[in-house]
């Protein structure tokens, strides 16, 4: 039988890393080993038939490849050696830049609003500004961020990822860690450089209840996260990875428009985080997570399960 080895492999940022890293070894004519790289279509077919029971490969029976194999098709834990390295804390930096960037022009436009009316009610002339502000805001922090960290910029997407498959979860742990620092960061800075101005922090309108705010949030963040995997996750999405980040920006903007009155439009724990951390109210904050993340949740896992279906590698130009 061949011997079949791999390189260094681990269940890195996501299953198509593990893939491009395996080579099967198997003697020559010659009686020297070469080395080939397995097709991805042969791949896909043997993981499905190891899922079932049924894959007869040497390539997935070898105890190393098994293991990572059992963990390919869906969510994955990951490896520390991975999640330590420092291609991974390149990407934490960059998670943290980005989320700073995106809460500071976020939250800065809703403070400038209250500054310049005199903390007056919110108006659809300011609506409109905030939304478009927050659109604008979240287009840049995700460029900036794609092509080092893949420019989550907030722990909802990174949480929805996870689940399809696209991220391990100890590494999307740490995307969390740095979101949530950027955030606060950002809200801090905010408070030093406005002279000491009160950070408005996300709740639910008068008349709005704690549950229809959950709801609105599970609505509007499923929005988000399923436009992230249709525009930059799918591997199928072709050209239209070019305008991702704007179409993601888009989403946020029009969903702060459609939310802003009720819940706050928050798609982003990272976002209502922050605020309450810097002011010290955390009143109605539990709403900015659990609607959040269980509408990631949600989107990752219908596009991840449903629509990529096909295992072939995600493009890196996004």
């Amino acid at each position: 039988m061949a011997d079949f080895s791999y390189q260094k492999c681990w269940v890195g940022i996501d299953r198509w890393t593990v893939l491009r890293l395996f080579t099967a070894t198997g003697p020559s004519s010659t009686g020297q080993k070469n080395h080939r790289r397995i097709s991805e279509p042969t791949f896909s077919q043997e993981v499905k038939k190891r899922q079932k029971g049924k894959s007869s490969s040497p390539i997935l029976q070898s105890s190393p490849l098994a293991a990572i194999v059992s963990k390919m098709a869906g969510i994955a834990f990951g490896r520390f050696d991975d999640s330590f390295s420092l291609g991974s804390f390149k990407a934490y930096l960059a998670e943290f830049i980005s989320t700073l960037l995106f809460v500071f022009a976020g939250v800065g436009s809703a403070m400038a609003y209250n500054k310049l009316t005199g903390d007056a009610a919110l108006d659809p002339a300011g609506l409109v500004a905030i939304a478009v502000c927050h659109g604008f805001a979240l287009f840049v922090a995700v460029s900036v961020g794609a092509n080092i960290s893949g420019g989550h910029v907030n722990p909802a997407v990174t949480f929805g990822l996870a689940l399809g498959g696209q991220i391990t979860i100890l590494t999307g742990i740490f995307y969390w860690i740095a979101q949530l620092l950027g955030s606060i960061v950002a809200c801090y800075l905010l408070k030093v450089v406005t002279g000491g101005l009160a950070v408005p922090i996300h709740s639910v309108a008068a008349g709005v209840g704690a549950i229809e705010g959950v709801v609105m949030e599970v609505i509007i963040t499923f929005a988000l996260v399923y436009t992230v995997y249709a525009t930059a996750a799918d591997p199928k999405k072709g050209s239209l990875g070019t305008i991702a980040p704007i179409a993601i920006g888009f989403i946020v903007g029009a969903n702060i428009l459609a939310a802003g009155p009720f819940s706050g439009g928050s798609m982003n724990p990272a976002r209502s985080f922050g605020p309450a951390v810097a002011s010290g109210d955390f009143h109605d904050n539990w709403i900015y997570w659990a609607g959040p993340l269980i509408g990631g949740g949600i989107a990752g896992l219908i596009y991840g399960n449903v629509f990529i279906t096909d295992y072939t590698p995600v493009s890196r130009d996004f």
